[in-house]
């Protein structure tokens, strides 16, 4: 904005300005920023690294299956020189562990095609087509670890291409490891499916998505958590269609997000997630005038405290507990403030306030916060910020789908390389 910008302006939109300029700036701790946006501290203000004074010491346990043993006993006596007989009796002092890795190489079988010319009729037989020729040469394992690392570990091609050849002397080229990925997507949008279908069945259901680059263009990728199933979806959409397409006419009983639009009205009820209020309160009494911001942070405070422990509280005590708090948040909404960030904290809450207290309904399956689905989608973000994106929407789609198979896996317990191993070898 030059000069001549600022001479056509109001004298009101000149204050407006002015005010907007005078706010501090939003932090982590009180705002969505990421911790890697937060302007660091002075070193010299910073506190010392290290263990602190009364920290007890970790060591690393003893493995339970140890592959072999080395035994170390004394020869001879070191006070008088006796030499111990092969047989002495032996007292076990001290047990230490050496781990290594073996060197890892690739396994290659050749198969060989031979024809016999028959000795009677001099007709040549030849041998049937091993099935190896007929498809890829990478076996599961290798397949399973390039898109392990791709997708859980956020490898671009190139990098990916360098591991195979610097640490197993393998040379795969990124068309091979892109026709990898192309010859799983089938097997793991499968997967994606089944995981569909039980998020269409499901009675509580928490939603969020952060920003994406396909093909050049912004995007967004989908999360949609439940008790049985994690889905991810790419779409070029923010709006609400992402919704519809993904819970294809279901409507479970709650739906927990933020307070973007398009995350409303697509469950019998809402839960509006806390932490998002919990930050922005933070931020406005920081910076605010009075002290009706702080009175929020106190709430919010003590709403966290009912949902952490609210499954070892009475009916009778919950319900106690939900009317002081929806008490003391219509007189916390009804306090007057002259500063326009408390005023703008408490419209947003006002537009939320049936929202708030959901869980309290539902103790122990609806969370107060949308924690779980920001959990999620932090892989996403990190690779966007690693790879720029990609080059492709099949591609999204399918990384999309692995996530969705892992992430699901993971509810039960199952490990992240195992669980893709498992559907490549099948």
């Amino acid at each position: 904005m030059n000069r001549n910008d600022l001479e056509r302006l109001s004298k009101d939109e000149l204050i407006e300005l002015v005010l907007r300029l005078q706010r501090p700036d939003k932090t982590s701790r009180n705002s969505s920023k990421p911790p890697s946006r937060d302007r660091k501290e002075q070193r010299e203000n910073s506190k010392p690294g290290g263990a602190k004074p009364g920290h007890q010491g970790h060591a690393r346990g003893l493995a339970d299956n140890p592959d072999a043993f080395e035994d170390h006993a004394p020869g001879r006596c070191e006070r008088c020189g006796l030499l111990f007989p092969n047989d002495a009796e032996r007292e076990l002092i001290g047990e230490y562990d050496e781990i290594e890795l073996p060197p890892v190489r690739p396994f290659v079988r050749r198969h060989r095609r031979f024809a016999i010319r028959c000795g009677c009729c001099d007709k040549p037989t030849w041998a049937p087509l091993p099935s190896a020729a007929q498809r890829t040469p990478f076996g599961p394992n290798i397949h399973a670890l390039a898109i392990y690392l791709k997708t859980m570990q956020l490898f671009s091609y190139e990098r990916l291409s360098a591991v195979f050849r610097d640490l197993f002397g393998l040379e795969v080229s990124q068309g091979a490891l892109m026709n990898m990925f192309a010859r799983a997507k089938a097997t793991f949008a499968s997967g994606r499916e089944n995981a569909l279908a039980a998020l269409r069945r499901a009675r509580f259901v928490a939603c969020d998505e952060t920003g994406a680059r396909i093909e050049g263009v912004n995007a967004y990728h989908w999360v949609f958590c439940c008790e049985d199933a994690v889905v991810h979806s790419a779409e070029f959409t923010r709006g609400a269609a992402a919704v519809r397409e993904a819970m294809s006419g279901h409507r479970p009983e709650v739906w927990t997000s933020d307070r973007y639009t398009a995350q409303q009205g697509h469950a019998d009820r809402q839960q509006t997630c806390l932490a998002h209020l919990d930050r922005d309160a933070r931020f406005a009494e920081e910076n605010s005038s009075d002290a009706v911001a702080f009175r929020v942070k106190l709430w919010l405070d003590r709403a966290f405290a009912l949902a952490r422990d609210i499954e070892s509280f009475a009916a009778s005590t919950l319900r106690a507990k939900r009317r002081a708090l929806e008490r003391d948040l219509d007189a916390i909404l009804g306090a007057a403030t002259a500063c326009p960030l408390t005023r703008e904290l408490l419209a947003k809450i006002a537009r939320a306030r049936d929202q708030l207290l959901t869980f309290c309904d539902f103790p122990g399956q609806v969370e107060a916060t949308n924690n779980e689905s920001e959990r999620r989608l932090r892989p996403c973000v990190i690779q966007r910020k690693v790879t720029n994106g990609y080059r492709a929407k099949w591609a999204a789609d399918n990384e999309a789908a692995v996530r969705t198979v892992v992430d699901t896996a993971r509810l039960p317990g199952t490990g992240a390389f195992q669980t893709i191993l498992n559907i490549v070898a099948a």
